[in-house]
């Protein structure tokens, strides 16, 4: 059968092997630390704890995070969830382990493991920032520690649950972590005894792992399963409920034509699970400094950014704005509570609140994000909602004495949301069905796009679907863009006579969506955007940058108006460059170029304040208009990329590229495009006549020979330089075709074939005489092997039509014999298309990897191999089999 070669073998390889390998050591770590304080009596070890520290952040946390990675590629929905939270889990426990270890304890030989760890020590750096006042902050290490594990304990239940539901491994090493971080917990305010407990559970982690790392390592080898473990579920997943009809659609909508990741959803919902967690624990006042819950929520909002690049990478626009939205409100929050715990008196706490305005960009956006998602499901409008109210309890507006009673009863509400959404959004992933319910829709599709289209004056898109112009065009990161640049305007916005301590609680506002997710909105850039690509995030990140360190911690190196040159001719740079910036806008749109004058603007404004002569309420006029710019530019951007339609006009390119008529290359074969009827027709004229064509299927292209014409098929082999041994198999337009030919298979088999067609599974199955019922004809004997042939019904319109209008045809991936597949129709042309008749285009393939092939010639017997893991797990194949012979038994 056709073979992987080529294929990057990573994509083959079993990321479990990873995962569950740095899960077992990281706990054997602990294990030993743990054992050793409770046998010693000594609680804060210094540099062995510094030393357990780093190496949890290197085995558990980056090493898992590769995992996680393979796992996302792999389309493991579980794997990938598990294996990055985990990765966030075990990278934050080892910082409070160095932590721990970084600071002196009150009492070396103490045995109550109850004992605050109280520490003052040199803060120079603080001293400095706070004007040489006295810095003893109470770090409170422990309880910090609980209020994150608390979380993790709720999501690794809940991992180990869903877990059951794919194989009964994995639920036991969730499960030995489950209790495992209870008892880690518990050993942080209780005796010696709760760290033994957790050292033997720790263990059992290790072993569980050691096996299930080579259960899949011999899998991986054998590409069948030898050790049992892996491959049947401890129970079916449909055995939870059944599809509810309501929501089925709703769930539908989240899965894009991109199907090459897992879906990232239960993982943002992941995230957003811990850290509204760790700050309800902090603002109902269980521990007063937030040194390490900033440092985990850091951690868990980089594991959200992830969440983020993966719905960008599956062209989902709504989910990388919304977590890349929410990670930016969790990071730009708990680095602001530890500039209040750590640094400020509660007095200018209370008046530098009063004095930001930051957090209602955050309630706009928040609003959005509601109104776009109307026509998802109830359980994203409700979580929509509850972040609504979080951003709601953090106004500056809200006195001091309500602040944290209202911002803690808001985060545990949305604590509770996150927590069944994660739960919700993983097992319908898992079992690609809406069983567990997430509510129909509010607003139907068509309602939402006519009143969106209503408020944007842009009827005439209502009536039928239209792409948008040129010059209208979104790319999937355009809204965040927009968002970050907006909280960073609006956050900047301070009086000339702003005290020291709120210019410190300035600085995460401005620096952190301005500067570091910006950074990554223009690494999305880079890859996909065409309108402006990386230049304008990328530049806009240096100016807030510069913005926060000049104007927000500038007086630290004595650097005041009138005595800062440096910056002054930085500004001067920054305005020539902004001019260009504006040249590249006016090709764009007029919501980008309107920001891009406000700007340079907004530079003019930077370089009178370094030069002294600068008039604030200047400044505050054009950051509120550039706020107010990036908030229209937001929703809009949003909501026509979500529609693929100009609902919320942005304004035409005020520059249009003269385009010169050039010659058109010329191609080494027809090219027609699949978009319409006549390209088809084409093609499938070439091939009744004998032709070889490149066309695409639902995996990656495919080289077709007509049935009717074996010579065509003898051609492929030339034209591909594949061995002779290797058989192709042949493609038919849907499972009636083999009805009509009236094959000899059994029950089971033809049930299971009804399951997997059309799809990315192929199916191998004993050749006969069907074959010539079904049009094979004369090629018999040069599809397949003597006594099997390989099946395709591919989930793809175009090459059905085609193999309705030409019968059975031939095909093989078109590729180089031993080189990578073909992943668009440029690279059929390039590499094969001096030695075809003609290609059919139809742009990027749905996949990137292959078909997964499935020998079915023992399926009698119970009993199905696979030949090649594709696009298709082998797991999932599994599932569905066992399925099938439950529902047949």
């Amino acid at each position: 059968m056709a073979s992987a070669d080529g294929f990057p073998a990573s994509f083959y390889s079993e990321p479990g092997v990873l995962g569950l390998l740095a899960n077992g050591i990281s706990a054997f770590l602990v294990l030993l630390q743990n054992f050793h304080g409770a046998h010693t009596g000594i609680l804060a070890q210094g540099v062995e704890d510094i030393l357990a520290g780093v190496h949890l952040i290197l085995i558990g946390g980056l090493c898992q995070l590769v995992a996680g990675f393979l796992a996302y590629r792999k389309y493991d929905h579980l794997g990938g969830t598990a294996f990055v939270g985990y990765a966030a889990l075990w990278m934050s426990y080892g910082a409070t382990r160095i932590f721990q270890g970084a600071v002196t304890p009150i009492s070396a030989n103490t045995t109550n493991s109850s004992a605050f760890i109280d520490v003052q020590f040199n803060m120079t750096g603080m001293e400095l920032m706070m004007e040489n006042a006295t810095v003893t902050p109470e770090l409170f290490v422990p309880k910090s520690a609980i209020a994150g594990l608390l979380p993790y304990i709720l999501l690794s239940f809940l991992l180990a649950f869903c877990s059951a539901t794919v194989n009964y491994i994995m639920p036991f090493v969730f499960g030995a972590i489950t209790a495992t971080l209870v008892f880690e917990a518990v050993g942080a305010v209780s005796g010696p005894w709760a760290l033994v407990v957790s050292g033997v559970l720790e263990l059992l982690i290790l072993l569980f792992a050691i096996y299930g790392s080579a259960a899949l390592l011999v899998k991986g080898l054998a590409q069948r399963y030898v050790l049992k473990g892996f491959g049947n579920p401890l129970f079916n997943v449909l055995l939870l409920g059944t599809a509810n009809s309501g929501s089925a659609q709703s769930l539908g909508q989240e899965k894009k034509k991109n199907t090459k990741y897992a879906e990232p959803m239960a993982l943002g919902y992941f995230c957003d699970t811990v850290s509204p967690f760790i700050f309800a624990f902090y603002s109902f006042h269980y521990f007063p400094a937030f040194a390490v819950g900033a440092v985990w929520i850091s951690i868990n909002s980089a594991s959200q950014l992830l969440s983020s690049f993966y719905a960008y990478l599956r062209q989902d626009t709504y989910h990388a704005t919304k977590f890349g939205l929410h990670c930016t409100y969790w990071l730009v929050k708990a680095w602001e509570e530890f500039v209040v715990s750590i640094m400020l008196t509660q007095d200018d706490a209370g008046s530098g609140r009063l004095a930001m305005v930051g957090d209602w960009f955050f309630v706009a956006s928040a609003i959005v994000l509601c109104v776009v998602c109307l026509s998802m499901d109830t359980l994203e409008l409700l979580h929509n909602l509850f972040f609504l109210l979080l951003t709601l309890s953090t106004v500056s507006q809200i006195p001091l004495g309500g602040y944290y009673y209202f911002f803690g009863v808001a985060c545990s509400l949305f604590t509770a949301v996150s927590l069944y959404g994660t739960f919700a959004r993983l097992i319908n992933s898992i079992a690609e069905k809406s069983l567990i319910r997430v509510g129909p829709q509010p607003v139907s599709s068509s309602q939402l796009q006519t009143v969106l289209g209503g408020l944007g004056l842009c009827r005439d898109t209502l009536a039928k679907k239209t792409e948008m112009s040129e010059g209208t065009r979104c790319q999937l990161p355009d809204a965040l863009f927009y968002v970050v640049n907006g909280i960073a305007a609006l956050s900047a916005i301070h009086q000339r006579d702003s005290s020291p301590s709120f210019l410190h609680m300035t600085v995460p506002w401005v620096l952190i969506p301005g500067a570091i997710i910006q950074a990554y909105v223009s690494r999305l850039q880079v890859q996909r955007g065409k309108r402006f690509g990386s230049v304008i995030p990328f530049f806009y990140a240096a100016v807030w940058a510069t913005w926060t360190w000049y104007r927000f911690a500038g007086h630290l190196l004595h650097i005041f108006p009138g005595n800062a040159q440096g910056f002054s001719a930085g500004a001067v740079a920054f305005l020539v460059i902004n001019g260009f910036i504006m040249l590249i806008a006016a090709y764009g749109n007029l919501v980008l170029f309107f920001l891009t004058i406000i700007m340079e603007i907004v530079l003019v404004c930077f370089l009178l304040s370094t030069l002294g002569t600068l008039p604030y309420q200047l400044e505050i006029a054009m950051l509120a208009i550039f706020s107010i710019i990036c908030l229209y530019g937001a929703m809009a951007s949003l909501v026509n990329c979500i529609f693929n339609k100009t609902l919320i006009p942005l304004g035409p390119a005020l520059l249009k590229n003269k385009k010169k008529k050039v010659a058109a290359p010329k191609l080494p074969c027809p090219v027609p495009s699949s978009r319409g009827t006549s390209g088809i027709m084409q093609i499938a004229k070439m091939l009744d006549e004998g032709g070889v064509c490149g066309i695409p299927t639902d995996t990656v292209y495919a080289l077709a020979a007509s049935c009717k014409n074996p010579a065509a098929i003898e051609r492929i082999y030339n034209i591909k330089d594949r061995p002779s041994e290797k058989p192709v198999c042949i493609c038919i337009a849907n499972v009636e075709q083999l009805v009509a030919a009236k094959p000899p298979f059994s029950p089971l088999l033809w049930e299971f074939m009804r399951s997997v067609y059309p799809g990315g599974i192929s199916c191998i199955i004993a050749k006969g005489e069907w074959l010539y019922r079904l049009g094979v004809g004369g090629a018999y004997d040069r599809v397949g092997t003597r006594d099997s042939i390989m099946i395709r019904v591919p989930d793809h319109t175009v090459t059905m039509h085609l193999c309705t209008l030409t019968g059975p045809i031939a095909i093989t991936s078109a590729n180089p014999s031993g080189e990578p597949d073909s992943l668009h129709h440029d690279m059929v042309v390039s590499r094969l298309g001096h030695k075809l008749q003609g290609v059919l285009c139809d742009g990027e393939s749905a996949e990137v990897a292959p078909s997964t092939v499935v020998n079915c010639l023992k399926i009698d017997e119970g009993i199905i191999t696979f030949v090649r893991e594709g696009c298709v797990p082998t797991a999932k194949v599994r599932q569905i089999f066992e399925r099938v012979k439950n529902s047949m038994a």
